[in-house]
């Protein structure tokens, strides 16, 4: 084990959980890395989770952890913000867990500008609980709740988010380690809602089920082959595929906490 993973993970929660092929290892990896550049300590920051696979991942952290119920990881972030407004909050979930579950949660989080960072693990389906479609399955898809072909289309996670008044939005997918590692950094600098997509490979559940892939080295050419890194100030990829990169930051808005404080202390005067 290198001398970040020692740093960062717990020895005694090893090995992970997570299925062999699966992305959100790949995730804690990027994260611990992006911790380590930003020189952040236990004492400054705390993580929240929900349920689910991606919940799983700060089980490993040598962090301080909350671990909230389903879909309402936002809203005990929230809340450990308002407590705790000097500290850095992270939030680990999926695309269940995030926008299906504890969509109401994330529309608000975005609109009041929170200052946290929020990493939302998509993998087109509910993994753990056995396969049922999420928000973000892809049209026509076969699930186990859409056995003929998923009637309703994904959401457009940039589009909600953006609407909501997220005033940070980067997508990034396993396949890319290092511009995963620099999106975390970049989110976590920013003062504000930062909503960080990853595109995380689940071949257990979504690979056998939508895409009928084999093994979890078919499904990651496949994924290799649908994105591609955008340029700075480029918000969609061309021939159709996924874009990776920092698709929006805002920096005039002003964060909730921030505006409470400065509410509070001139009611004092």
């Amino acid at each position: 084990m290198n001398s970040i993973a020692e740093k960062y993970i717990r020895q005694e929660t090893l090995p992970f959980i997570f299925c062999p092929g699966c992305g959100h290892g790949i995730v804690v990896n990027s994260f611990i890395r992006a911790i380590d550049k930003l020189q952040l300590t236990n004492k400054d920051m705390a993580c929240v989770s929900g349920i689910g696979c991606s919940s799983w991942a700060p089980v490993y952290l040598n962090f301080d952890c909350l671990h909230s119920l389903h879909g309402r990881a936002l809203a005990q972030a929230e809340g450990l913000k308002a407590v705790n407004p000097d500290k850095t909050i992270v939030v680990f979930t999926g695309d269940g867990d995030c926008a299906g579950i504890g969509g109401n949660h994330l529309i608000h989080a975005a609109k009041r500008n929170v200052d946290m960072t929020v990493i939302m693990m998509s993998n087109y389906i509910y993994g753990m609980t056995g396969g049922q479609r999420a928000p973000t399955t892809p049209y026509g898809a076969t699930t186990k709740t859409s056995p003929l072909g998923n009637e309703e289309h994904p959401f457009d996670m940039y589009a909600l988010v953006r609407g909501a008044g997220a005033t940070f939005y980067a997508r990034s997918c396993t396949t890319n380690p290092i511009q995963l590692q620099r999106a975390i950094e970049a989110g976590i600098k920013h003062t504000g809602f930062s909503f960080i997509e990853v595109l995380s490979p689940c071949p257990t559940t979504a690979g056998r089920n939508i895409f009928s892939f084999k093994t979890p080295s078919e499904m990651y050419d496949w994924y290799e082959s649908q994105v591609c890194l955008l340029k700075p100030g480029e918000t969609e990829a061309p021939d159709g595929k996924i874009g990776l990169g920092i698709l929006y930051e805002d920096n005039t808005r002003e964060e909730l906490c921030e505006v409470q404080a400065e509410k509070k202390e001139a009611a004092r005067k």
